[in-house]
């Protein structure tokens, strides 16, 4: 084993194979706030990579329910317990020390074992601690699609007769959108006898080699997010291929440059952006504020990684929703929800513009500006004052070239009277 930092956790950790990093990093925001969980991503990349004889039960993005529904059934339930269980066995706690976070560290230090390090510790012969879905938690990507808690003394249907308010409501679920994280350190990767699964130096992507693939499964057991499939008819295993050819501006709308993937395109909710951060030979994300995802990921701090514990340092971020209770949060986020909320919630003059950038084009986006508006709006917001600016935003693409450009006040247009509605 050799010692890799990951920032996400705020310290170093063992991994199979020596430190090395991508030149850039596929990475994507997803905001749950605005998800309306109509599937469109789901049927877009279903319609694109996975539509073949044998992959019916392959679903490489899902949307699915918390807190109860997942795909494949209770896929994070399972690994959460066995990491529990190995903590348990090992005598230790599983905590976060957020006391003191840093620029290397901006959550605090995880002070608990990751998969890699529960599974050396309990002598498991594996590489990753997981497991092996059976075949019928396969068989269903909405389970329990749209199934709120509920809560004693509720009405039916679990309806509240006071009514919600944040920041938590009673009954709640939200929407969690899934594809392949693109992991700084994939557990799949660390865990193929077969050496099939690589990551690509310049983006990032994570890949597997159909033709060094013996179809072990070994990636299925080890991905904690279970998101490599077994394609029975070939006899190997298949993931997300974080639609790569209009990563690399091979798609014929691309004029040449970065293309964000179909998931991410088709969205009707505006919740993605996705694009490729500057990775330094030390691993972390290259200063570049001016990037929309560095700013969000690394200035604000407002979208998080799923499950950060696990020690994968997934690429894909998480803007948390503002109504779920905290310490679910807490567990599929980490330390950082309550400042992430905190600030998606009263948002600052460029967070406010960079919202704006989501689905406003299909090219990547690599550097924003920000031309400044007038005042338009002021209110209190927890207690403190809070301003709206019409700034107006653009977006450029890898080639320095305008492709997006939009005000924070969206323009409303009045019809005349003679033509007071559309007939």
């Amino acid at each position: 084993m050799a010692d890799v930092y990951n920032w996400q956790l705020g310290r170093a950790m063992p991994y199979p194979y020596e430190e090395a990093h991508p030149r850039r990093q596929f990475a994507a925001v997803f905001n749950i706030n605005r998800c309306i969980g109509c599937q469109t991503c789901t049927g877009a990349c279903k319609a694109t990579w996975t539509f073949s004889k044998g992959q019916e039960a392959m679903w490489w993005n899902n949307v699915e329910s918390k807190p109860y529904g997942g795909y494949p059934k209770s896929w994070d339930v399972k690994i959460l317990q066995k990491l529990d269980e190995a903590h348990r066995t090992l005598g230790e706690q599983a905590e976060w020390n957020a006391s003191a976070p840093t620029g290397e560290a901006p959550y605090g230090a995880y002070t608990g074992k990751t998969l890699i390090e529960a599974a050396a510790a309990l002598e498991t012969g594996e590489q990753v601690l997981g497991y092996l879905p059976e075949d019928s938690e396969w068989a269903a990507p909405n389970y329990y699609e749209d199934t709120a808690t509920a809560y004693k003394g509720s009405k039916p249907l679990g309806l509240s007769a006071e009514g919600a308010t944040l920041p938590a409501h009673q009954t709640w679920f939200f929407y969690l959108q899934r594809l392949c994280n693109h992991c700084t350190y994939p557990a799949c990767l660390a865990a193929c006898p077969r050496k099939a699964i690589y990551k690509r130096p310049e983006d990032g992507i994570v890949l597997i080699d159909q033709e060094r693939c013996r179809g072990y499964r070994k990636c299925v057991e080890a991905c904690p997010y279970k998101k490599p499939m077994y394609r029975g008819t070939t006899g190997t295993s298949e993931k997300c291929v974080a639609c790569y050819p209009r990563v690399e501006g091979n798609d014929p709308l691309s004029d040449g440059v970065p293309m964000e993937t179909r998931c991410m395109a088709v969205c009707p909710g505006k919740i993605r952006m996705n694009g490729l951060v500057a990775i330094a030979e030390d691993g972390a994300w290259k200063e570049d504020p001016n990037h929309p995802l560095y700013y969000m990921v690394r200035v604000e701090e407002v979208a998080l990684p799923l499950y950060p514990q696990f020690g994968t340092e997934p690429n894909i971020y998480y803007i948390p929703p503002r109504w779920a209770p905290r310490p679910y949060l807490r567990q599929m986020f980490g330390p950082g929800v309550d400042k992430a909320i905190e600030r998606y919630s009263a948002p600052s003059r460029t967070l406010l513009a960079i919202m704006q950038l989501f689905r406003a084009t299909q090219k990547m986006i690599f550097r924003y500006e920000i031309e400044e508006g007038p005042l338009v709006y002021e209110k209190e917001i927890n207690g403190q004052p809070w301003q709206m600016y019409d700034d107006t935003i653009i977006g450029f693409d890898s080639l320095g070239n305008e492709v997006a450009r939009l005000s924070v006040v969206e323009p409303m247009i009045h019809r005349t009277a003679e033509r007071a509605n559309s007939i």
